[in-house]
């Protein structure tokens, strides 16, 4: 790469995503209160797509005006179900909850991607991926938890798509990097485009 990237992030998925691809880049996570942005824009009646990108914009921001002349990469990511967002498990019985009520359902993950430069942005994509969850039963669920419980404790809907969790469902419309967090694809051809990547 030419230019720095900085990715405003401290998700270890999405650093090993950028690794693979054989970017070059420092870590240096926009530590942003995230319930508050979620909460107000939740209060202002947003999309839920509108607050991935809030988000991630928030985190790229923070970090762009204290480091001039570097591109800085925000992500996040939401799901969304019925138009209301989904938080992360705050326990295995808030996890079994929200996994009961997506069960046979169809929910959708927004995955928003913001670069900055000299604290202004100057790209952002928002991927968009719908995930149809089949019908699993109880026993199934509970064996599912407690499996899983450690792995997915951090993880919007309770589920790792690259884990035990692509069991949970029976089709997915999108791309799979944007399940991951990270429109990866857009991002590197955005970067390619500016030729801070080798073309």
């Amino acid at each position: 790469m030419n230019a720095n990237l900085v990715l405003a992030s401290g998700s270890e998925i999405r650093a090993q995503l950028l690794r693979n691809a054989e970017v070059e880049f420092d870590i240096n996570p926009g530590r942003v209160d995230e319930e508050m942005i979620r909460r107000s824009l939740e209060a202002e009646d947003a999309p839920p797509r509108d607050i991935a990108d809030a988000l991630a914009e928030a985190k790229a921001r923070k970090i762009s005006v204290k480091t001039p002349g570097v591109l800085v990469l925000g992500c996040d990511q939401v799901l969304d179900f019925q138009g209301k967002v989904m938080s992360k498990p705050i326990d295995v019985d808030h996890a079994r909850a929200q996994l009961t009520q997506l069960r046979g359902q169809r929910h959708m993950l927004h995955s928003a991607a913001v670069l900055y430069e000299n604290g202004e942005p100057i790209w952002r994509y928002i991927g968009t991926v719908r995930l149809f969850m089949r019908k699993f039963s109880d026993g199934y669920l509970d064996a599912y938890l407690a499996r899983n419980w450690d792995s997915i404790r951090h993880s919007v809907g309770g589920y790792k798509l690259e884990e035990e969790g692509v069991r949970l469902f029976e089709k997915i419309d999108g791309d799979y990097f944007t399940v991951l967090g990270m429109p990866l694809v857009e991002i590197l051809s955005y970067l390619t485009l500016r030729r801070d990547l080798e073309t």
